[in-house]
C-alpha cells in the first residue's frame, strides 16, 4: 500500500473451475490474492485503500451451515477479521453496493483482469462510472493499472518464510524423484511411476503436483510437455521425469533424466554428459549483478560446443549460435523465474537489456538435448534421445545456492543407485 500513491487496489479471487457436469477441480486460490491475504476460499474480493479508515478489505462468502455441511467450512465475515485481520469484512452481496464507494475517489485504480470475466467486466464499467463522475466531483480516477507492476516485484524477491516454503517443496519433491529412481523397472508403464511421485507429494503433506508430471521415457523425452504417461518402459531406454510438488502455495520444479536399465548407453552418456556441464556451467553463472540470460548465454556454448563434438552440428560454435541451428536440439531457454508459479512472475527485461540477478530471487537451470526420432541427417543411435536435467537455485551474495541437491544427477551417482535398485 506505501507503493501506491493513494490508489485503490482490487483483487478479486480465482473462479471455481468445472471439471465436468457437476464436479469441480479441486480449488485453487489466485496467488496475488493469496500472497497478500493468505485467504484460499472462492468468491472473495480483496480491496486494499491506503489512507482510508479500512485500508485492508475483504469480502467473502458469509457462514452458511447447510452449505458447510456439504462442501466445508467458511472463515465467514468475522473469520475474515479475526483469523486474517482484515481491518474490514462484508458477505460478498454487499460488494455491489459498496465496491464504487471504495474507488469513487480514488486518484487510480489497481485492477489486473483474471479468469472471472463477469468480474472484469463489472470493473471496467465501474471505472468507466468512476472517471464520468470525476467531471462533476472534482475527484476520481485518472486511469487503471495492473497492480502486478508493484506487486510482481514484491513476489519475485522471495523472504526467508518464502524460502522456507520453496525447500519444504522441493524436499519433498527430491523425495519422490529417489523413489521414482529406485523403483522404476523395464516392463513397468510411465503412468505407474506417475502415481508414485503424486503419492509421494501428497504422503508428504504436499497439496499435490505444482504441475502435471512429466513422466516421458524413450523417444517421449523429446516431447517438451509430454503429459500422456502411457507408454511401457523397456531396457535401453531413458527417463525423463520432469516433477515437482506445492507446499504451501509455493512450487518445486525438478528434472532428472535416468537409465531404464541399469546403465547408461555409450550414446546416452556422451549427450547426458554434455548436458551435465552445461548445467553446472549454468549455475556458476548464477551470482549477484548479472544479466538474466548470463546462465543461458553458458549454458547455450557448451551444449552447442558438445553437439559440434559429437557431430551433430557442423561449423563453429558462433556460427551456429547466430544461425539457430542448435535450436533442432535445443529450443528452449535454461532458465524462469520460481515460486508460487511454477513460472513465476517478475519481468526478464529492465529498459533495453535482461535484468540483473539480486540476492532473493530463484530460478530454475534446466539446459537440456533432445534428438528427434525422425531426424534422419544423424546417425540412428542419436535419434530420440531426451535429456533434461533441472535444479532451482535462490540467488545469495555469495551466489547461486542449489536447493534440489539431494537429487542424484551425476552419471556415477545415478548408476550406483540405479544398480543397487
Amino acid at each position: 500500500m506505501s507503493r501506491m500513491e493513494g490508489g485503490v487496489a482490487v483483487f478479486r479471487a480465482a473462479p471455481v473451475a468445472v471439471r465436468s457436469h457437476d464436479v469441480e477441480y479441486p480449488y485453487r486460490q489466485d496467488n496475488d490474492l493469496l500472497y497478500l491475504t493468505g485467504f484460499a476460499e472462492p468468491e472473495a474480493t480483496c480491496v486494499l485503500a491506503p489512507g482510508s479508515e479500512a485500508p485492508f478489505t475483504l469480502f467473502v462468502r458469509p457462514r452458511d451451515r447447510e452449505k458447510e455441511i456439504w462442501n466445508g467450512y467458511r472463515a465467514g465475515v468475522e473469520g475474515a477479521q479475526e483469523m486474517y485481520r482484515a481491518d474490514a469484512a462484508h458477505p460478498v452481496a454487499e460488494l455491489a453496493e459498496r465496491l464504487p464507494k471504495l474507488i469513487e475517489h480514488a486518484p487510480v485504480v489497481y485492477f489486473a483482469p483474471g479468469r472471472d470475466a463477469a468480474f472484469n467486466q463489472r470493473m471496467l464499467d465501474l471505472f468507466g462510472w468512476a472517471r464520468d463522475n470525476r467531471a462533476r466531483s472534482g475527484a476520481g480516477p485518472r486511469g487503471l493499472l495492473d497492480p502486478g507492476t508493484i506487486l510482481h516485484e514484491m513476489r519475485l524477491f522471495k523472504g526467508p518464510e518464502e524460502v522456507a516454503a520453496l525447500e519444504r517443496a522441493i524436499a519433498i519433491a527430491a523425495e519422490a524423484h529417489r523413489a521414482a529412481m529406485t523403483t522404476t523397472r523395464p516392463g513397468l508403464f510411465e503412468y505407474e511411476i506417475e502415481a508414485l511421485i503424486d503419492y509421494t507429494f501428497r504422503r508428504r503433506g504436499a497439496a499435490g503436483p505444482a504441475y502435471p508430471s512429466i513422466v516421458a521415457s524413450g523417444p517421449n523425452a523429446t516431447i517438451l510437455h509430454y503429459v500422456e504417461n502411457d507408454r511401457r518402459m523397456d531396457d535401453g531406454d531413458l527417463l525423463l521425469i520432469d516433477a515437482g510438488a506445492e507446499w504451501g502455495g509455493y512450487c518445486a520444479d525438478v528434472t532428472r533424466t535416468f537409465p531404464v536399465g541399469a546403465r547408461f548407453s555409450d550414446r546416452q552418456r556422451a549427450l547426458y554428459d554434455v548436458v551435465l556441464a552445461a548445467q553446472e556451467a549454468a549455475i556458476d553463472a548464477v551470482q549477484p549483478d548479472v544479466p538474466f540470460d548470463a546462465p543461458h548465454r553458458r549454458a547455450l556454448e557448451v551444449l552447442v560446443d558438445g553437439l559440434i563434438a559429437h557431430g551433430l552440428l557442423d561449423g563453429t560454435r558462433d556460427a551456429a549460435i547466430e544461425s539457430g541451428s542448435y535450436r533442432t536440439f535445443f529450443m528452449h531457454r535454461t532458465s524462469h523465474w520460481l515460486g508460487m508459479d511454477v513460472h513465476d512472475v517478475g519481468v526478464y527485461h529492465l529498459g533495453d537489456g535482461p535484468r540483473v540477478l539480486a540476492p532473493g530471487m530463484v530460478l530454475t537451470i534446466e539446459p537440456g538435448l533432445y534428438v528427434p526420432p525422425d531426424l534422419e541427417r544423424v546417425d540412428a543411435r542419436w535419434r530420440g534421445i531426451g535429456i533434461r536435467i533441472e535444479d532451482d537455485v535462490l540467488v545469495t551474495e555469495e551466489g547461486g545456492r542449489v536447493l534440489s541437491a539431494a537429487v542424484p544427477k551425476h552419471v556415477a551417482d545415478i548408476e550406483a543407485l540405479r544398480s543397487a535398485a
